[in-house]
């Protein structure tokens, strides 16, 4: 046990600590990525011992991946992308009136998640990660259609306005580049244009400049709750929601952890797919996006979880889970350290380590995650002007800063509005984004794999792992029907 008290030395302890309260402010800002707060981080680390500064990239992750969903509970503007999916439920709860729940539920959640895909880490990296190389650009293709056949299940009305407003992500995530053949698309010879749509600004414009711009036209009373309500947490009503969700969160935690072993898929991938299948096994389905409880667990389960899961392939072959693990990768180089399947061999006790402060970073999320909700609360109940100018500027500086573009500032209030008029026409938010996250991944796996099978859709289905994710999403779509024939066949020999 000598590598868990060696954590616990001021040099590293206290940083460590800095470094979570860190993520916790950056994670509350609606734009500022969990990435970008450790990349802030690593040029801090540089002349530090390497455990301090792992300490420092590991806690600030944790933290800002939980804190993105404080506003997103609160103000509908998710803080980062990870946190996209505790909208849809955690702000219809705060609407009405049961915030101190639902972000009561996003942190033990959140803390719940992580530990298991911690501990999924440490018990069985090595299967998991030699699993994850098994996937090519054909098992990747199915991966993201699995993800975006969740915009199906998350669509709140009608099926048609969801796969139009799912369609239309998936156009704009065509505008750029080309992937193959490096040639302009839909760009109008706009330089801005090139690289792309951002879908951070369209996420903020989508979700928190059209709720703003409600607001102000409708006057609409924008997340009362949120001002009006003490954050005080009866421990004994939450324990009993996680006791009767205990199935749900090993579930989503178990998806999240198994998506973010995955190179490239990411906690935001796997909050969506986590929510998507809790609706799909949900003995409540038509509640998901009108304030279930099990909509805000299942996400916030499965993005920490995922954090854990990118470890794998980070650790064991060296190969970054997603842009955070790349981030890391790099300082552990820096440190003079080589992830591979020799760390564990050669650097045991620095394996450990991680594996220490990775758990005890858990712990350390419940108290400093709790003093973080206290802090946005207090902010939450300035006059709803204030509050209403806050967003904008802060939507303004999250948009700006991923790029330093005011295009993607453009982008936003553009986005706004068209967010403000799909909501008065009842098409969903939700799959827009989905569709332009996962747009430009299944396009180049498909182009790919096209490409390496000489033009062939058989290697889609006759590889083992691709032919599962095939038959699971047959499974998916014909779930509700086959379920539907039974129950008839049943009442009919009954009858």
């Amino acid at each position: 046990m000598e590598y868990l008290t060696s954590i616990f030395h001021l040099n590293v302890l206290l940083p460590w600590i800095l470094a979570m309260a860190l993520g916790i402010f950056v994670g509350g800002m609606p734009g500022l990525t969990a990435t970008m707060a450790v990349a802030l981080i690593v040029p801090l680390t540089f002349h530090m011992e390497p455990i301090a500064g792992l300490a420092m990239i590991l806690g600030v992750s944790f933290t800002s991946i939980f804190a993105g969903d404080i506003p997103a509970t609160f103000l509908r503007v998710p803080g980062t992308p990870a946190s996209g999916a505790a909208v849809l439920d955690g702000y219809e709860m705060t609407r009405k009136g049961k915030g101190s729940v639902a972000i009561a539920l996003d942190l033990i959640c959140s803390f719940i998640g992580g530990l298991i895909g911690v501990f999924i880490l440490i018990t069985i990296s090595p299967v998991l990660a030699a699993f994850a190389l098994k996937f090519t650009h054909f098992e990747y293709f199915w991966l993201a259609v699995l993800g975006l056949s969740m915009s199906a299940v998350i669509s709140k009305g009608s099926n048609v306005k969801g796969l139009i407003s799912m369609a239309a992500g998936i156009l704009l995530s065509t505008i750029g580049v080309d992937i193959t053949t490096g040639y302009p698309r839909f760009t109008f010879h706009n330089a801005e244009l090139m690289g792309g749509i951002g879908f951070i600004p369209v996420m903020i414009g989508l979700f928190g400049v059209s709720e703003v711009f409600r607001s102000v036209l409708f006057a609409e009373n924008l997340h009362a709750a949120a001002i009006t309500e003490k954050i005080s947490i009866s421990l004994n009503s939450i324990g009993t929601i996680i006791r009767r969700n205990l199935r749900l969160i090993l579930q989503s935690s178990i998806i999240g952890t198994l998506i973010g072993a995955l190179p490239g898929a990411g906690a935001d991938i796997a909050a969506w797919v986590a929510y998507g299948t809790a609706k799909k096994t949900s003995k409540h389905p038509e509640e998901f996006g009108n304030g279930s409880e099990e909509g805000v667990i299942a996400p916030t389960s499965a993005n920490n979880a995922a954090l854990g899961g990118t470890w794998i392939p980070a650790l064991v072959f060296g190969i970054p889970g997603d842009t955070i693990t790349a981030i890391v990768l790099g300082a552990m180089l820096m440190y003079g350290l080589r992830p591979g399947p020799l760390i564990f061999q050669g650097n045991r006790f620095f394996v450990n380590q991680i594996f220490s402060i990775a758990l005890v970073s858990q712990f350390f999320l419940l108290i400093i995650g709790y003093l973080g909700i206290k802090a946005y609360t207090r902010i939450f109940k300035f006059p709803k002007s204030v509050v209403l100018v806050g967003i904008l500027i802060f939507s303004v500086i999250g948009s700006y800063a991923l790029r330093n573009s005011l295009f993607d500032v453009q982008l936003m209030l553009v986005f706004g509005i068209v967010g403000f008029f799909m909501e008065k026409t009842d098409i969903p938010l939700a799959p827009l984004i989905l569709g332009l996250i996962l747009g430009p991944m299944i396009e180049e796996n498909l182009r790919v794999g096209l490409v390496k099978s000489d033009g062939s859709f058989w290697p889609f289905f006759s590889r083992p792992i691709s032919l599962f994710f095939f038959c699971l999403l047959l499974f998916l779509f014909a779930y509700e029907p086959i379920k539907k024939l039974i129950k008839l066949v049943l009442q009919k020999s009954r009858g």
